[in-house]
């Protein structure tokens, strides 16, 4: 028992329209249960809720990119989010909710590779047994013997045969031969258009068009708390093909809906969602009604009182279309919802042609945003503006890959095209790699194709958050990576002023930054990834549209990009939002550090790559780059840190000479250096003591592992080669020192910073409100960052 509020304390205020959070914090305050009354329904706070709906959650794990982690879930947490789904049966609500789970599957897929272990798989507890289940009851498993093996109650197990039935016999039967209630009662068990449309062997449109012909549509109901008892307050809704559809509102100029951000995953967290809040509090400040569609129970966005409608959906085009159409939105905003929405924009743009349903797109528009997507359309774009990136191409076939890293040569970064997160990204060193990588992780077609870059080792990676009216664009920030290019922006320490680029350098990105800006026309916000090379500027890649730093560049500046971004999209220049003149400077630094779920997944190397990894972040702020990096590390809880003791590096070939400040700078604060063979000799022959440790591999004592589990490792130094795998020496200490919580550094760039932490460590560190920090930057709406 816990005495207090807890995870799952949202989810049962969002399930049950009962706000858990304000009733107790009355009640902290000396009010009792009987003097409070629930905002949403105007009863007393002792009514105890009362439910006509079912309400599902499925945790979402990152199984999808950490595919070498052990996958067994058990008394440790896992899931780095989840989504919540409301229908009128068990069947709705649980198909409702695995489609709202952003997997590629929109109900239960069939599962392959099991054919001689299903019941195995369906015993052990891992991510994929529900899909498992289902699998089973296909194959002719009865009921009862999966609900034994599976510990699920039988209640469950049969709903999920129901649904497996049907689908069964939509096969059987084949689309052509579904009546319209045939239709309606595979609405009714939650099935979506586009698995109806899979089974039956038909386009989607051809669902979506006869189930609108057939007046076949959801009724939205209000998430009540009394079951009907009272009359709620609040336009809380969800959708059901259980119920009559109420009368459509007329469509409203001055109704925005929101696509959210769906569950919190690797590569699109909270950072989104806050995002999402700004803008509908935004809009509503504007004297226009925010319409919110979202399924994560978990966050701000979808809170009963920060939009004027909200709709638990899940983010798919069939349920935003549904949406749209019943909350009588005249526009919509897509630029907020990280990937999810921008994934909607041109489906939706098409769609709504198609349909004839007057709709206004705010900010960039959908076809810009595929622009920026479209890896051969974008590199035209820029070279059209005068401006480099990494060469490369567009390869849909194996072959082609090929021929482009002939072309190339290796290291290569691959890629598939339409990615969040870095996923399946991975920089490649041989011709073995590649066919191991299309193996593990790709299928390459003329409708997936794959992107093939040249590497640009040794680069300084960099991002720009921007904002444009579509005419004017403002720069408030130029963020340098401290980990080189090729490890994931969002996995990298990230300072905010840049801590060593040249001016010439800053002021030729933010040039860069507004060529693109407006050549995309972008109306709101755009996030512009650049890699520096020996003073040479390359665009990486453009997003025209909110990203992972816009919370970390608003509230280390004080400028609410959010909020200027919405008016923007809404007609108000920029000239006219009092934002700070071009050139200005901080006068502190920012640091944004990221935080990992190593410890918690068993068998994971923590080693960085372009795969994103961190499943949140922390910043720092101070008055020089060493506080400002210290204070970031401290606030994370995944290492200690260590201001003394015992420093144990081991670097490659190509990085000792760079190493070697690192170390005397180490020495000179009272740090003991211990180091293998190799990397030992080389710094002895420089003048630095360091004593001698085996490798792993060499089967002698003392080695690093004995070190680390004695307490006499401090702090790691470890820059892995290139070839680094689970079963070399590097990747054993790097999981040892996850679990021990010892600091791992695997740059030299970290290292140097590591080293201006330390020296802050030692002075007096002053406490400042961050407003402070912010001097004159102050425009309207920045003290809602505070």
């Amino acid at each position: 028992m816990n005495p207090r509020l807890s995870r799952s304390s949202a989810l049962a205020s969002k399930a049950t329209g009962y706000p858990i959070a304000r009733i107790a914090a009355k009640i902290a305050v000396g009010y009792l249960l009987k003097e409070i009354r629930n905002p949403i329904t105007g009863t007393s706070a002792a009514f105890e809720p009362s439910l006509d709906y079912v309400v599902v959650k499925i945790p979402r794990w990152p199984f999808d990119k950490f595919v070498n982690a052990v996958r067994r879930l058990d008394t440790q947490m896992k899931s780095t989010g989840e989504v919540m789904a409301i229908g009128r049966n068990m069947e709705e609500a649980l198909q409702k909710a695995l489609r709202s789970l952003e997997l590629s599957f929109d109900g239960f897929k069939g599962v392959s590779g099991y054919d001689h272990r299903v019941l195995e798989e369906v015993e052990m507890p891992t991510d994929r047994r529900l899909l498992c289940v289902a699998e089973a009851l296909r194959r002719g498993y009865p009921p009862k013997k999966v609900a034994e093996l599976s510990g699920y109650h039988i209640f469950f197990v049969e709903a999920i045969e129901r649904i497996v039935r049907a689908e069964g016999m939509l096969k059987e039967v084949g689309w052509g031969a579904l009546s319209r209630d045939d239709l309606w009662e595979l609405k009714r068990m939650g099935f979506s258009d586009t698995r109806i449309a899979h089974l039956g062997g038909v386009e989607e449109r051809a669902v979506r068009d006869a189930r609108w012909r057939w007046g076949i549509r959801p009724a939205f109901k209000i998430v009540d708390t009394c079951a009907g008892e009272f009359k709620a307050l609040t336009p809380y809704y969800y959708s059901t093909y259980l119920g009559r559809r109420g009368q459509e509102r007329r469509r409203s100029k001055k109704r925005v809906l929101i696509v959210g951000s769906g569950p919190i995953r690797i590569g699109q967290g909270v950072e989104f969602d806050y995002s999402c809040v700004k803008a509908a509090l935004t809009l509503r400040e504007e004297g226009y009604e925010a319409v919110m569609v979202n399924n994560n129970p978990e966050t701000v966005s979808t809170d009963f009182d920060i939009s004027s409608q909200l709709y638990f959906e899940p983010l798919t085009l069939e349920d935003v279309l549904e949406a749209l159409q019943v909350s009588g939105s005249g526009s919509v905003v897509l630029q907020f919802g990280g990937q999810t929405a921008v994934n909607l924009a041109m489906p939706l743009r098409e769609e709504v042609e198609r349909l004839e349903i007057p709709l206004k797109f705010l900010g960039t528009s959908p076809e810009n945003m595929d622009l920026a997507e479209d890896r051969g359309r974008f590199h035209s774009l820029l070279t059209s503006l005068g401006l480099k990136q990494p060469s490369g191409g567009v390869a849909r076939s194996f072959e082609e890959v090929l021929e482009i890293v002939e072309r190339l040569g290796y290291p290569v970064l691959v890629r598939p095209s339409y990615v969040l997160g870095g996923r399946a990204m991975e920089i490649i060193y041989s011709e073995e790699e590649l066919k191991r990588y299309f193996r593990e992780n790709a299928t390459v077609t003329e409708d997936h194709p794959t992107l093939v870059d040249e590497y640009l080792s040794g680069a300084k990676e960099v991002d720009v958050d921007a904002v444009s009216d579509g005419q004017d664009v403002f720069v408030p920030g130029v963020m340098e990576h401290i980990e080189e290019a090729g490890v994931h922006s969002g996995d990298s320490h990230t300072s905010l002023p840049p801590f060593s680029l040249t001016p010439e350098v800053v002021e030729g990105i933010e040039e860069a930054t507004k060529k693109i800006a407006l050549a995309l026309g972008t109306v709101g916000l755009i996030n512009i990834q650049f890699a520096v090379k020996d003073g040479e500027i390359y665009v990486l890649e453009a997003n025209p549209r909110a990203s992972r730093t816009v919370p970390f560049v608003s509230k280390a500046t004080g400028i609410p990009l959010v909020p200027v971004a919405v008016r923007a999209m809404l007609g108000t220049p920029l000239s006219e939002q009092g934002l700070p003149r071009e050139g200005f400077e901080l006068g502190h630094f920012a640091i944004k550090a990221p935080v990992f779920p190593f410890l918690k997944l068993e068998g994971l190397d923590p080693i960085l790559g372009p795969e994103m990894k961190s499943t949140g972040e922390v910043m720092g702020i101070g008055a020089d780059f060493g506080e400002a990096y210290y204070k970031a590390i401290r606030s994370r809880l995944d290492e200690k840190f260590s201001s003394g003791g015992t420093a144990y590096i081991t670097v490659k070939d190509e990085d000792k000479e760079r190493c070697l400040p690192v170390a005397k700078e180490l020495l000179s604060l009272g740090f003991k250096i211990v180091a293998t063979p190799g990397t030992a000799e080389f710094l002895r022959s420089r003048g630095i003591e360091a004593e001698v440790v085996y490798r792993i591999s060499d089967g002698k004592k003392p080695n690093a592992l004995d070190l680390m589990r004695n307490g006499k490792v401090n702090l790691i130094i470890n820059t892995p080669t290139a070839k680094s795998g689970p079963v070399r020496d590097g990747m054993k200490m790097r999981r040892l020192a996850v679990e021990l919580m010892i600091p791992f550094i695997t740059t030299v760039e970290g290292a140097f910073a590591e080293v201006e932490a330390i020296k802050s460590s030692r002075g007096e560190l002053k406490v400042r409100p961050l407003d402070k920090y912010w001097k004159g930057l102050r425009v309207q709406g920045a003290e809602d960052h505070q």
